[in-house]
Order: C-alpha cells, then sequence, then structure tokens
C-alpha cells in the first residue's frame, strides 16, 4: 500500500515537472490583424509581427489580411486577434455599436493600445475622367473600399458633406486598394477613394503607370463634417504626377487590442512598437508620423492596464 501510493507522488510530481515545462515553453500566438495587402495596414502589420517575435519570449507572431476596420473589430471583440489597427471613427462607432456602421451591438470588450499614424483621405482619379472636384464624382464609377470598412465609412461621410450620396454615381465599386487601383488601369474604374497613410503602395502603383488626379477634398467641406475629421494637406510629389499640394482630410489611426488579452502581453507589444519606431518606418513612410508624445491623443475606448502601464513609465498619460 506504501508502496503504491509512493508511486502515485512520484507519478503526480513527474506530472506536476512536465506541465510545468510545458507552461514554460507555451507558445505565445499573436495575431496582428491589419488590412489589405495594397494598404498601410499590411506592411506595418507584418513588421510589427517581426518585432514580437524578436521581442517577446515564445511569441509567434503573424500578420492576418482582413478587411479592415470594421472587421478586425468584430473579430478583436470576438477574442480572434491580440492586436488590431483601426481608424478612429470606426472604433469609436464600434465600442458605441452602430448598426448603420456595421456593428450590431457594442464591442464593449475593445480596449486602446495606442494612438499611431493620422489616415489620410485620398480621392485619386484617372486624369482622362476629367475629374477634377467632388462634384465632378457625379455619375462617374467609384471604388469605396471593402463594404462596411473605415475606408468605406470615410467615403460616406465624405460624399454626403459634398452634398452626395452613392445614388448620385454612375457606379459603386466595394474593392480593397489593390484591387481598385487595378480596374483603374483597366478603364473600368474612373476614381478611387483610399483612406491610408501618405505614399500608399496601392496609389503609387496606380500613378507609375496612370495619368492622375488628386482630387481636393475642402477645408470647409471637412469643417462640415467635424470630428474626428481634421483638415490636412496631401504634399505635392506625393505621387508621381502631382505637383500641387491637394487639400483633403485625416483622421487617426490607432492600435486597439481586447479586455481578454494579458497586461504583461499588451505591455511587452506596446514596447515592442515604441522601442522600434524607426524599423516601422522602413517598412513604411506613414510610420514616421508614430510618436510617444501623441500615444493618447483623442483615444476614444479604455486604455488597457498594459498599454497604460508602458506609457505612464514613459511619461505618457
Amino acid at each position: 500500500m506504501r508502496g503504491a501510493t509512493r508511486r502515485r507522488v512520484l507519478l503526480a510530481g513527474a506530472a506536476g515537472v512536465v506541465l510545468g515545462a510545458r507552461d514554460v515553453c507555451a507558445a505565445q500566438f499573436i495575431s496582428v490583424l491589419t488590412g489589405g495587402t495594397g494598404g498601410v495596414y499590411y506592411p506595418l502589420g507584418v513588421a510589427m509581427a517581426q518585432l514580437f517575435n524578436n521581442d517577446i519570449a515564445g511569441a509567434k507572431a503573424t500578420a492576418q489580411v482582413t478587411k479592415g476596420s470594421v472587421e478586425n473589430l468584430t473579430l478583436l471583440q470576438q477574442g480572434k486577434g491580440e492586436l488590431a489597427f483601426s481608424l478612429g471613427d470606426s472604433l469609436l462607432l464600434g465600442f458605441k455599436g452602430d448598426e448603420e456602421a456595421g456593428f450590431k451591438q457594442p464591442l464593449t470588450k475593445l480596449r486602446g493600445v495606442a494612438a499611431i499614424y493620422p489616415n489620410y483621405i485620398q480621392v485619386v482619379a484617372s486624369r482622362e475622367s476629367g475629374i477634377e472636384s467632388l462634384a465632378d464624382l457625379k455619375d462617374k464609377r467609384l471604388s469605396v473600399g471593402a463594404p462596411k470598412s473605415g475606408t468605406e465609412l470615410n467615403a460616406r461621410a465624405i460624399l454626403g458633406a459634398a452634398g452626395m450620396t452613392y445614388d448620385d454615381l454612375g457606379r459603386v465599386e466595394y474593392l480593397p486598394f489593390a484591387e481598385s487601383v487595378e480596374l483603374m488601369k483597366n478603364r473600368q474604374l474612373d476614381a478611387t477613394l483610399q483612406s491610408a497613410g501618405l505614399g500608399v503602395a496601392s496609389i503609387r502603383d496606380l500613378a507609375a503607370g496612370v495619368a492622375i488626379t488628386v482630387v481636393a477634398v475642402p477645408k470647409e467641406l471637412v469643417e462640415k463634417v467635424g470630428a474626428p475629421y481634421v483638415p490636412a494637406v496631401v504634399p505635392a510629389g506625393t505621387y508621381s504626377g502631382q505637383d500641387r499640394d491637394v487639400p483633403t482630410a485625416t483622421v487617426q489611426n490607432y492600435l486597439v487590442t481586447h479586455a481578454g488579452v494579458t497586461d504583461d502581453l499588451v505591455y511587452a507589444m506596446t514596447k515592442a512598437v515604441f522601442e522600434h519606431l524607426d524599423a516601422l518606418a522602413v517598412a513604411h513612410v506613414a510610420a514616421k508620423e508614430i510618436t510617444l508624445a501623441n500615444a493618447l491623443a483623442g483615444m476614444p475606448v479604455p486604455e488597457h492596464p498594459g498599454a497604460a502601464r508602458y506609457l505612464k513609465e514613459r511619461g505618457v498619460g
């Protein structure tokens, strides 16, 4: 009896050692929810995943292609991702549960990590289309981004402020950036509205082969839309053939997580991002606008405790 008891104790101890080793060596899977491959979210998400794999012990991070902000936030609410990119207006509408924006119920599990770079609302037309203003889009063929994406929400807001709806257009396509550009190259679209960082790859690709016009979004129209839209400028030379500054609007982008992600992991991800901004800027020029000082700018949802801890250590918040 004593021998049997001793064997059980030894077996239990051995199991504990095995479980302990498995726990220590357990991989920390991190899914970074991005957007389409032709935008800015994806290359930055790939770069962040690489940083996490290098800096966070046991991390197995990957960047996931998605339809953008609305899908990313919905996936986070479901616990299907650890970090995501989102436009500020989408983030606010998701937390509130705006059904018209694609959120059937409030996404109460969303937690903020940091403000990153602003998205520029970039309306680009082929020069041969003759489109030179927002009013000229009437009866033309326009791509407004994936359905219910952050870009598409931006399109509705900008067109609405200009006194237009989708019914005023000749045809509306709901396509990711790269696919929109391919249709423009083939003369199947007249224009595309893309909400992204300056120098986005899709528009650079388009401008390399097609004469383009970057269409102005006037300051007074941006002010009519109101927060979180802010007047801005696409500087001359951002794209091939763009020889003048063009007024437009920006909307802040955010990194977002959910309440179920541990404080330690969010702390580690936040630290990796802000301590390697140079590497992110190599991945895409838009990252040059990410600063620690603005990390909490306009945050529309509660901050995750892990991110808040890192930012407080760095004197922010």
